[in-house]
């Protein structure tokens, strides 16, 4: 038990963006409309619970499209895929339904337009993560990636007259700054996206810890240990000079790390469900909190519409995870 707990202080905004509560409701309703099974390429978001509450329900996790049977239901994650990936998905005859981010298609479209228009590019992002796969997967060739400013000194486009950068869009927004600082003044005649790739769910959960680190003496991150953006929350706050830890579940939270901490900041990550959040409220209550207090932050409204086929009236809403 540690009385010295004074206040939980949770983040605003935290946790579910419209693209993850997009995924989750495509899955869902595919449930509904097909019965199970329904077959999920990748996991449709980073989150253990999340896959695991779809798993209960009927959803199958796979990674190869071989290990889906013919005539199946497919939907691909949340990430995005390859343009390989969707032909192979398209040339075995699956019903697909793509939960893909709009604000992942939004950088696939573009790179799609200028790669007609003779551009190379360079993609500041993370090395096997999905999207990063999708995206760079949108051309053949003619795309490379960097990780850090380090990369930036070693990239090799074949021509440099017609660059552009394109993001992650669950980076560090200030990693993702820096690393496109070197890659502008290595290549000052680059084109930038005119809005930035990195998405504004991302953005605004990352702003709301800048401002609360600075108030507390712990930060706990509720997210998956594959999710980008909530790594990115934790390190964040660390870089701020503020303790912090990232978990999956209560379960994960240990005492000690209360010890001393009067404040105690609390957020999730976008892919994180509001009920893992309530649960490491409770478990740090009962390490002695007194209090919980929600600060002010930015109020999300956005909704993405749903893949046509899938907005039927004659589905039943489905039980939405929250």
């Amino acid at each position: 038990m540690n009385p010295n707990i004074e206040e939980v202080l949770l983040a605003e905004p935290r946790g579910f963006c419209a693209g993850v509560d997009r995924a989750i409701e495509i899955v869902e309703r595919a449930l509904a409309k097909f019965g199970a099974p329904i077959y999920v390429r990748h996991e449709i978001v980073h989150n253990t619970y999340v896959v695991n509450e779809l798993k209960a329900k009927g959803a199958i996790f796979i990674e190869e499209l071989s290990d889906v049977p013919p005539g199946a239901t497919l939907v691909f994650s949340a990430h995005g895929v390859s343009k390989a990936v969707e032909q192979e998905a398209r040339d075995r005859g699956f019903e697909i339904f793509d939960a893909t981010c709009p604000l992942v298609t939004k950088v696939h479209v573009e790179v799609a337009k200028l790669a007609k228009e003779g551009y190379e590019f360079i993609m500041i992002g993370h090395k096997g993560h999905p999207e990063v796969e999708g995206t760079m997967g949108q051309l053949s060739s003619g795309i490379h990636l960097v990780e850090d400013v380090a990369d930036v000194a070693t990239v090799s486009p074949l021509q440099t007259e017609k660059l552009a950068v394109v993001t992650q869009t669950t980076l560090s927004v200030d990693d993702a700054a820096e690393i496109a600082a070197a890659v502008r003044a290595r290549f000052p005649r680059v084109r930038e996206p005119k809005q930035q790739d990195i998405c504004y769910a991302t953005q605004n959960r990352q702003d709301a810890v800048k401002i609360m680190s600075p108030q507390v003496d712990l930060v706990i991150v509720v997210g998956s240990p594959t999710s980008s953006n909530s790594n990115r929350l934790r390190e964040l706050a660390q870089r701020l000079g503020t303790e912090s830890y990232m978990v999956d579940s209560a379960d994960e939270l240990k005492a000690e790390w209360f010890e001393g901490k009067g404040r105690v900041g609390l957020t999730a990550g976008a892919s994180a469900p509001e009920v893992l959040v309530r649960e490491v409220i409770d478990r740090v209550r009962a390490f002695g909190a007194v209090s919980v207090r929600k600060m002010d932050g930015i109020e999300e409204t956005i909704k993405f519409p749903l893949p046509k086929g899938l907005k039927l009236d004659d589905i039943p809403p489905p039980g939405h995870i929250s």
